[in-house]
This record gives structure tokens, C-alpha cells and sequence, in this order.
């Protein structure tokens, strides 16, 4: 069975592509949103282009898409376009893969979307990922996992059914962090990796 990689940017492994909007459609699995450092006076046409997109059935997931308080596009359009991605998602009934930084106060209020929303390289505080596994949230952990004590502490707790493991943009092999959270968690490998793709089966057919 191959690692799942829920979350990165090359085409060639096993998991969910983050499609740039000017990329061809890819005969894999991929994903297609607007990522907020993208945002631009052109939004409108760009989100048009991605409901296209998204129709695709090797579309799994809207986004990535979401909250990022560290750039210089203002918050009232992040959450409008923010919005229209989890309504499109449920229009469309698939799961959304969010981008947050620093705005985990302002997700949380998304939690009534009828999809499932996953936050993607998750790395903050155990009492945010508590909270927003309260709320419902799946947690998707990256590279940090391998060597952040405190969010090593968090993924130790942390539900299986309610995870999944990424490379993002970040050079390493997915399987060093599945063997990681194997021995983190106590459970053995091929149990992980089909927990983990149990879970992306949960998500992509919830309905």
C-alpha cells in the first residue's frame, strides 16, 4: 500500500495535487482553490475557473483556500472569497483543504459548513488543535511533526480517524513522518497508512 501524501506540490506521488489555476488538468488526484496569497483585482475570473475545474472527477478536494493573516489582502475579501469556496464545495458536495495562518479564531466560525474541512499543515498549539477538532475539524500535519516536541505531543492524543499526513512544499520523504507518527502514536505502519486512507475515503465520500 503507497504512503497517502494529502497535501503537496508534485504530480508524481500518491495523494492530493495542489493544481496551480495554469497547469493542465492532471490524470491524478489533485485539488484547486485559491490560495489567499493569489488573490488579485482578477479573483472573480479566477474562481470561475476553478468551479470548472473542480468538476473534474479527479478533483478530491476545493482549496487549498482559506484565512492568512500575515499578507496584505484585505481580511473582508479573504472571507467573502473564503466563503464562496465552501459554498461551491457544498454545491458540489466535496471536502475543502483550508489555509490558515494566524486567523484560527475566524475559521472556527466556518464549522457549519455541511462539507468536511481540513486545515493542512497544521503546526500550532495543542489547545488549537483541540479546539478545532471540538469543532470538527480534520488536521492534516507536515514536516514539523517529525521534530516539534509540543505538536509531537498534540499528534500523540490526536484521533487517527481524524488526521492525515502531507509533504506540502517541503522536500523530505512522507514516509519518514508516517514512521514517525507510527512510533508516536503506538500503532503499527500499515495500520497507520490505512487509517489514513480510510479517512481520505470518509472525506471525499461523505455524502
Amino acid at each position: 500500500m503507497d504512503f497517502l501524501d494529502f497535501h503537496h506540490h508534485k504530480q508524481n506521488k500518491t495523494g492530493i495535487y495542489n493544481l496551480n489555476l495554469s497547469e493542465v488538468i492532471p490524470q491524478g488526484n489533485f485539488s484547486a482553490g485559491l490560495h489567499p496569497k493569489d488573490i488579485s483585482e482578477n479573483w472573480k475570473s479566477d474562481f470561475d475557473k476553478i468551479k470548472e475545474i473542480s468538476l473534474s472527477k479527479n478533483c478530491l478536494a476545493i482549496g487549498e483556500c482559506g484565512l492568512d493573516g500575515l499578507i496584505n489582502i484585505d481580511e473582508n475579501l479573504q472571507n467573502e472569497i473564503f466563503q464562496n469556496h465552501i459554498s461551491w464545495a457544498e454545491e458540489i458536495k466535496k471536502p475543502i483543504i483550508i489555509h490558515c495562518v494566524r486567523r484560527f479564531s475566524q475559521i472556527l466560525h466556518y464549522k457549519k459548513a455541511k462539507v468536511p474541512l481540513v486545515i493542512h499543515g497544521f503546526n500550532k498549539k495543542e489547545n488549537i488543535g483541540k479546539e478545532l477538532l471540538e469543532a470538527g475539524f480534520y488536521l492534516s500535519f507536515g514536516k514539523a511533526g517529525l521534530d516539534n516536541l509540543s505538536l509531537q505531543k498534540l499528534i500523540k492524543d490526536f484521533p487517527v480517524q481524524k488526521m492525515f499526513l502531507e509533504t506540502d512544499d517541503a522536500d523530505f520523504d512522507i514516509a519518514e513522518l508516517y514512521e514517525k507518527v507510527s512510533e508516536i502514536k503506538s500503532i503499527s505502519l500499515e495500520n497507520l497508512k490505512t487509517q489514513i486512507w480510510e479517512n481520505l475515503e470518509n472525506v471525499v465520500n461523505y455524502g
